[in-house]
């Protein structure tokens, strides 16, 4: 299926012509059909002589409903542009290519009806001119009377020859159907209706509503009036979602693939149209079915900051309009540059921003938004509309790769830093470093670790450091000088402290290989386990811990954490009666 848009002024015959080319009435409304103008989105379709089936978005033309119709424009790919050979070229003609034009719609075909009551040379001439200047460049004209039927089977071919040139649709691509009619059926419940410009639909699938991001789940599936299990991109769809008040859901909203797309209120866009500086404060944006208030301010010739009074789900490279409704004007087609701008608090923080955006096209760019925003989420990016192809750093982050390499540098940095303002730390906590290093997440800074830095026990060090600060050392060789000849005898924590060796203290000692710390308070010279074995191994073999105690002249406090490290080290080995022998004589 392909569909396709209707374009013109109010009584140009758009909804004549299309029920001429399909059988079918595309106005909805008993007003409508009474007034003889259609006020609302109306929809049709109708195979064509290739096979396929167009579907026609039909919208209306006078002035006051232009807003309905670029509900019915926006998610779709081409338009048939509707000017009277009586009538010619008229205001909401221009407003309506004006419209075609800012966004970026380049596929189209002009219909010139009416042209039994007059000729359709000039009215077709005039038309193709104003056309060729926009998006959609030359286009093919034809004449046609939906009265008297002529030149409809020439429509029918050119508008196969239109369709065969639109680009083949993303199947693979996440779903967005912008909603553009929302109903109730009897027994059935909610239906929402819109273009499926991408992506695919099945029964069963889980979405999300765009305007809340509550979970729905899709009942049924309708597409040219018949019920289907999966409808492909691109098709005009009706969706039945199971236990949705139809209160919940209206124009303007959309079903979305799940993770996805952001609520995004605040974007960077780059505009074609009215200079920048000429907007007035507060525009309308229109996107998809969407029509959202917005306030505008300038930020370079071409590029303008928006803060919308509601959340869409928009994507970078995504086309939208501005519109002044009180003018009834388009100000101009917007290009969506950035979802997640920066703060602008700083004074030049505009005119910084503006140099920033004037490098970017709306092309989805990993490299380059990693470059600028350092590190995100590939979540994050994925609901920007940037593939993260990337392979990330830890997680799910993603890294721009001179600023992780910077990171690296400055980790080494702060961990010497801390070293040297705590000398007696055992190293540095990771949360500390992820606040000096402004990191998102504690698994970062271990992401950062390389060889001598080391994390242990939630800290994070260097390389074991062998030298002391001037009082510990001082204090240090006063335990060797005093227990240097009795090895075996460790100081009573009151003595140590005496010393000047409190916790800390013992701790950097220990780091540094002066002392060794058997168990809690039981501390020797770094020589002592050596000097056990040579002891013990004089022993009749095997030996009581008795036995060991004795012949090394200390206390059971003392005897049996230093007996345990010699087994862990295989100097010595415990027997099942708990004697041991000696396995490892010291070199």
């Amino acid at each position: 299926m392909w569909v396709v848009a209707t374009a013109g002024h109010v009584d140009h015959g758009k909804s004549t012509l299309v029920r001429a080319l399909t059988g079918m009435e595309p106005d909805r409304w008993a007003e409508e059909r009474r007034r003889g103008m259609t006020i609302d989105l109306g929809f049709a379709w109708t195979p064509l002589p290739s096979g396929g089936t167009i579907a026609f978005v039909d919208v209306p033309g006078h002035e006051r409903f232009v807003p309905n119709m670029l509900a019915g424009v926006g998610p779709v790919p081409a338009a048939l542009i509707v000017v009277a050979a009586d009538e010619g070229w008229m205001p909401q003609s221009a407003e309506h290519l004006a419209a075609l034009h800012a966004l970026g719609v380049s596929y189209g075909l002009l219909a010139v009806t009416r042209a039994d009551l007059a000729d359709p040379g000039p009215a077709t001439a005039r038309a193709r001119a104003e056309i060729a200047a926009t998006s959609l460049g030359e286009v093919e004209a034809v004449p046609v009377s939906a009265v008297t039927g002529a030149g409809l089977p020439e429509l029918r071919a050119a508008l196969d020859r239109l369709v065969a040139r639109l680009p083949e649709p993303a199947l693979d691509a996440p779903v967005r159907l912008w909603v553009d009619r929302a109903f109730t059926v009897r027994g059935s419940g909610t239906v929402v209706t819109g273009t499926l410009g991408g992506g695919r639909l099945r029964v069963g699938d889980e979405l999300e509503l765009a305007d809340t991001g509550e979970a729905v789940r899709v009942r049924g599936l309708h597409s040219l009036g018949a019920a289907h299990t999966a409808v492909d991109a691109v098709a005009r769809v009706a969706v039945n979602l199971r236990g949705l008040p139809r209160d919940q859901v209206g124009r303007g909203d959309a079903l979305l693939t799940p993770g996805r797309f952001g609520r995004i209120d605040l974007l960077d866009v780059r505009l074609s149209g009215d200079p920048a500086a000429d907007l007035p404060a507060t525009l309308t944006l229109h996107a998809g079915s969407a029509a959202v208030p917005a306030r505008v301010r300038p930020l370079g010739p071409d590029t303008v900051r928006l803060r919308l009074a509601r959340p869409l789900p928009l994507l970078i490279g995504d086309r939208a309009l501005l519109r002044d409704p009180g003018r009834h004007h388009v100000c101009g087609g917007v290009t969506v540059l950035d979802v997640d701008p920066p703060p602008l608090r700083q004074r030049g923080a505009a005119v910084a921003r503006a140099a920033v955006l004037a490098g970017l096209d709306g092309r989805p760019d990993l490299a380059g938004e990693l470059r600028r925003r350092r590190l995100i989420r590939a979540g994050d990016l994925t609901r920007m509309g940037v593939p993260p192809t990337a392979t990330p750093v830890a997680g799910q982050w993603l890294a721009d790769p001179e600023h992780w390499r910077d990171l690296g540098r400055r980790l080494t940095e702060e961990v010497t830093r801390y070293a040297a303002e705590h000398p007696l730390a055992a190293g540095v906590p990771v949360d500390v470093l992820r606040h000096r290093l402004d990191l998102p997440e504690r698994a970062l800074v271990t992401a950062l670790l390389r060889p001598p830095l080391r994390l242990r026990d939630g800290l994070i060090t260097a390389a074991p450091q062998h030298t002391l600060p001037d009082p510990v050392a001082r204090a240090v060789d006063r335990v060797r000088a005093e227990y240097g000849d009795r090895p075996f005898q460790a100081p009573e924590a009151h003595h140590l402290a005496d010393l000047g060796l409190g916790p800390r203290e013992i701790g950097a000692a220990v780091r540094a290989g002066a002392l060794l710390k058997l168990a809690e308070n039981v501390v020797l010279l770094p020589g002592a386990p050596d000097d056990a074995v040579r002891v013990l191994a004089g022993l009749p073999q095997p030996f009581t811990l008795s036995a060991a105690r004795q012949a090394l002249g200390t206390t059971r406090r003392v005897a049996v954490p230093l007996l345990e490290l010699l087994d862990r080290r295989g100097a010595t080995r415990r027997l099942p009666d708990d004697a041991r022998e000696v396995v490892r004589p010291p070199g």
